[in-house]
């Protein structure tokens, strides 16, 4: 026979949830999103995730003319709709990614996150002095609540930086501290020579820096593989990074990506015109 002794049905809450918001700074989680079949699923991975995280601003900003209502639906149903905002910014066609192009073949958010940029420039002169924080947050990633933990104790005028799991053809890339707890590089393997070989997902800006440096922004006119670099070089140099994560030694995001779904029954569908999603929001 076992017996088990259960003390509480919850769990021990993140230390993030139990904090003062006030005694926070705001983080503008910046999201390019676009439609495909995982659209939806994506988001209401991340959405649920951020719902834990009582003081990130989600800052959605759609490949599209208009907001579109699945997007606006997630936002509803989480009651993120009071902590969000929703825009959009067409990505040009010359950069817009084919069918069958790999998803590295060109430039992608870049219009996005410069329009999110744009848009948390005007909230933060509008909400100033209150410290904030600026993430470029992807839809298809992995996140633990306890890298926005982390990520808070980001200090006005700072950079902070982590580990980030599974990416750049390794485990993890990470960045490499002296004896001082001082970025004096990165372990990256590929393209290692660039000044921030880092992924997105594995820093974090003061939103000051945005106020201070107002030509920071993304660009098209960059090699592949340098959008980070672009960002970082305007605002901060390497040796000038924040490192959290205790001291980088703990992965808190990971660089996942979903499967496209083998769909080829569904199209056989839609050309008989009896689409297994008619009416129905997936």
């Amino acid at each position: 026979m076992v017996i088990f002794l259960v003390s509480s049905r919850k769990c021990p809450t993140p230390d993030i949830l139990t904090e003062d918001l006030d005694d926070l700074p705001i983080i503008y989680a910046i999201t390019p999103t676009y439609y495909r079949p995982v659209q939806k699923a994506e988001l209401t991975r991340l959405s649920q995730t951020i719902m834990l995280v009582p003081n990130i601003y989600w800052v959605i900003v759609e490949d599209s003319d208009e907001v579109t209502d699945l997007v606006s639906n997630i936002l509803i149903r989480t009651g993120l709709n009071k902590r969000s905002v929703q825009l959009t910014a067409k990505t040009p066609a010359d950069f817009k990614l084919k069918s069958k192009d790999p998803n590295w073949s060109k430039p992608r958010g870049v219009e996005q996150r410069n329009t999110a940029l744009e848009w948390v420039r005007q909230r933060i002169a509008e909400n100033s002095p209150r410290h904030s924080i600026v993430y470029f947050m992807d839809d298809d990633n992995t996140y633990s609540v306890q890298l926005f933990k982390e990520m808070s104790t980001i200090e006005v005028g700072k950079v902070g930086v982590w580990p980030v799991g599974l990416v750049g053809g390794l485990m993890v890339e990470k960045p490499l501290l002296d004896e001082n707890n001082v970025v004096t590089g990165f372990n990256a393997v590929w393209r290692p020579e660039r000044q921030f070989p880092i992924d997105m997902a594995g820093f974090a800006i003061s939103g000051s820096l945005f106020m201070k440096f107002p030509s920071a922004k993304f660009s098209y006119d960059v090699q592949r593989g340098y959008q980070e670099t672009e960002i970082l070089r305007h605002v901060t140099t390497v040796n000038r990074l924040q490192p959290l994560a205790n001291g980088c030694t703990e992965v808190l995001v990971w660089h996942t990506r979903t499967e496209p779904p083998n769909l080829k029954d569904e199209q056989k569908l839609i050309k008989q015109g009896k689409r297994s999603d008619e009416g129905i929001e997936v």
